[in-house]
C-alpha cells in the first residue's frame, strides 16, 4: 500500500514511520509541518529508504494536500498531526483549534473528494485512520476519592462508549476532531477507523513531556517538577507497542469502529518520577539520590485526576496486547536518552 502519515516527524508519528519502513513493504508518505515538536532526526534511520517520501506541508493547506493525494495516491491515511501539549493549550489555544480541528476538517474533505473519485476497486480498500487520545473522556474516579466501604469494587475504566467530557483546550480540540471524523463517516460514508490511546512514552519523546523532562533535568542536576502532590494517575503505553496496535487498527479494524489502546500500567505521577530516579541512581550514580531533586509545584488548571483504559476490544478483536511492562519500557527509555544526548541537544537548541 501507499500509506500517508500526517505528523510523521512527531513522537508517535516517527515511531510509526520507522515501524512501517522496517517491518512492512509499504510505501510511506510523511506529511509534517515541522513545528517545534517535529524533528526529522527522529526518522533519519529510514529517511534514505526508497519507500519513504517526505513533504513539509501544513495539513490546513488544502491545495497542497490535494496535490499530495493526487501525486502519491494513498490507499491508507493515518492521521497523527496535532498540537498535543496540555500546558501549551492552556497558555494559548489558537494553534490547537487551527491544527486539531481545522486541520482535521481539511484532511477529511481532501480525503473524501479523493476517495469518491477512486475506481470502485480502490474505493473499497481505502481507509482513513484517525489517531486520538484518552483525554477526550475527561477523568475517572481516583482511588483516593473512594470511601473505605467501597474499596472492594473495581475502579471504572475508559471504554469505547465512555461519554466525552474533555477538560483542557487540547482535549476539547481532539474531541472535536473525533466528532468530525465520525460525522464524515455517517454523512458521507467515508471509511474511517478511530483509536484513542493512553499516555505514550519511549525514545524520541519531546523533552517537555513528563518522562523525558525528568530524565534530562535529573542528569543536569535541575529540579524535577511535579504538579500538586503527584497523585494524578495515568495509564502508560510504550510507543512501540502503540504503533503495533495502530497498524492492526488501520489494516484489520472494522470500518466506523473505535478502538481504545492502553498499556495496563496505571501509575501515579510521583511513582513515575521516583522510578526514573531509582533507575538513574543505578545507571548514573551521583553523590546524592536523584529523588532529592523532586520539587512540587502548583497544580495545573483543570488537571484530570485519573486516566485508565479498557483495551479488551482491541485485544479480543485484533489480538493485540502490549509487550512491554512499565518497568521494561521505562528502562529502555532511560537507556535510550543516556545514549542519544546529541538528539536531545539538537531538539532543545531548536
Amino acid at each position: 500500500m501507499n500509506i500517508l502519515v500526517t505528523g510523521g516527524a512527531g513522537f508517535i508519528g516517527s515511531a510509526l514511520v520507522r515501524f512501517l519502513i522496517n517491518n512492512t513493504q509499504h510505501t510511506v508518505i510523511n506529511v509534517d509541518k515541522l513545528t517545534y515538536a517535529g524533528n526529522l532526526a527522529s526518522i533519519a534511520s529510514v529517511s534514505e529508504n526508497v519507500r519513504y517520501h517526505f513533504e513539509q506541508v501544513d495539513i490546513c493547506n488544502r491545495e497542497a494536500m490535494v496535490d499530495i493525494f493526487a501525486q502519491y495516491q494513498p490507499d491508507l491515511v493515518m492521521h497523527l498531526a496535532a498540537e498535543s501539549h496540555v500546558d501549551r493549550s492552556i497558555t494559548t489555544s489558537a494553534d490547537f483549534i487551527q491544527t486539531n480541528i481545522i486541520g482535521t476538517y481539511t484532511l477529511l474533505e481532501v480525503a473524501r473528494h479523493y476517495w469518491q473519485n477512486l475506481p470502485e476497486s480502490r474505493q473499497s480498500q481505502f481507509r482513513l485512520h484517525h489517531i486520538s487520545t484518552d483525554e477526550v473522556y475527561g477523568d475517572l474516579v481516583h482511588p483516593d476519592d473512594i470511601s473505605d466501604d467501597a474499596t472492594d469494587k473495581p475502579l471504572a475504566l475508559f471504554t469505547e462508549h465512555t461519554p466525552y467530557q474533555p477538560s483542557s483546550p487540547y482535549s476539547a480540540s481532539k474531541a472535536s476532531s473525533d466528532h468530525l471524523v465520525r460525522a464524515w463517516h455517517r454523512t458521507y460514508n467515508l471509511p474511517i477507523v478511530i483509536s484513542n490511546c493512553s499516555n505514550n512514552y519511549g525514545p524520541y519523546h519531546f523533552p517537555e513531556k513528563l518522562i523525558p523532562l525528568v530524565i534530562l533535568n535529573a542528569l543536569a542536576g535541575k529540579p524535577l517538577p511535579i504538579y500538586g502532590k503527584g497523585e494524578q494517575i495515568r495509564d502508560w503505553l510504550y510507543v512501540d507497542d502503540h504503533v503495533r496496535a495502530l497498524y492492526k487498527v488501520a489494516t484489520q479494524g472494522k470500518v466506523g469502529q473505535t478502538y481504545n489502546i492502553g498499556g495496563y500500567n496505571e501509575k501515579r505521577n510521583i511513582e513515575v518520577v521516583e522510578s526514573i530516579c531509582h533507575i538513574l541512581d543505578k545507571l548514573v550514580p551521583k553523590s546524592y539520590s536523584y529523588s532529592t531533586l523532586i520539587t512540587f509545584v502548583d497544580d495545573r488548571a483543570g488537571h484530570d485526576k485519573r486516566y485508565a483504559i479498557d483495551a479488551s476490544k482491541i485485544r479480543d478483536e485484533l489480538q493485540w496486547q502490549p509487550e512491554e511492562t512499565f518497568e521494561s519500557g521505562l528502562l529502555k527509555t532511560i537507556e535510550w536518552y543516556l545514549t542519544h544526548q546529541d538528539w536531545c541537544e539538537s531538539v532543545l537548541s531548536n
